[in-house]
């Protein structure tokens, strides 16, 4: 199957977390947490367990500062070009020019997933099938962020889908990039690994971890708990 096929479904999770935010007029800071603890548990994992070593086998010494380099990248593009916000919870009024800002430090996010999923089922079907699934858990609350920051923003729902979309459209061509640029295509895994690890444990961990409680730490160990399961199972 096409690697693009792959980015278009990892896509949709953009889609459908912005129509979750604006289907309703907010959701419990509870539920957010859940679901930011189990999909930093799986990026984590994913990273550490999958990605990362892989990486290293295919790229030599010089994967670690690619990776490094992809860490660094992310962190400048969302604190330099875009405002910090907090997935799912911007229902105070914001202006437009920052769900703006979020979306272009969001594309070129989601650029590299679609490189991430290329990339990883370039390697092998075990792999892929890995990092898509954790690339679909963390496009649910991105696509929760941009769709309600453009809502809070004064915008219509219509354009916070429409913006979700554009960060789907981001993956497919970073999926498609993959294949024709050869950077991408020797280097690609360990840029994934990089950025994966920073979603997880520079975006997400914070997240959950300011609402607090037992539960919260309880869902981020089930996502750890639920990749070693699909490494398990899934054969090699």
């Amino acid at each position: 199957m096409s690697p693009l096929i792959y980015g278009a479904f990892a896509a949709a999770g953009n889609l459908l977390g912005a129509l979750a935010v604006t289907a309703r007029d907010s959701w419990s800071r509870r539920t957010i947490g859940f679901v930011l603890a189990f999909s930093a548990g799986f990026l984590v994992a994913v990273s550490l367990g999958e990605l990362m070593p892989e990486a290293i086998i295919r790229g030599g010494p010089r994967a670690g500062w690619w990776m490094i380099g992809a860490f660094a990248l992310v962190h400048l593009t969302q604190h330099a070009l875009v405002r910090h916000f907090h997935f799912g919870e911007e229902r105070h009024e914001v202006g437009r020019g920052v769900a703006g800002s979020a979306l272009v430090g969001l594309m070129l996010h989601t650029l590299v997933d679609g490189v991430a999923i290329a990339t990883s089922f370039a390697v092998d079907g075990r792999l892929g099938g890995l990092v898509l699934a954790a690339i679909v858990l963390h496009k649910l609350p991105e696509g929760l962020a941009i769709g309600s920051l453009f809502v809070a923003g004064g915008r219509t729902k219509a354009a916070g889908v429409a913006a979700a979309a554009c960060l789907g459209a981001a993956t497919i061509a970073g999926a498609a990039l993959a294949d024709s640029v050869d950077l991408l295509a020797t280097h690609g895994l360990a840029i994934s690994a990089g950025v994966t690890f920073y979603v997880g444990a520079s975006n997400l961990i914070p997240e959950f971890q300011v609402r607090g409680g037992w539960a919260e730490n309880g869902w981020f160990f089930a996502g750890i708990a639920a990749y070693a399961a699909a490494a398990a199972i899934v054969p090699t």
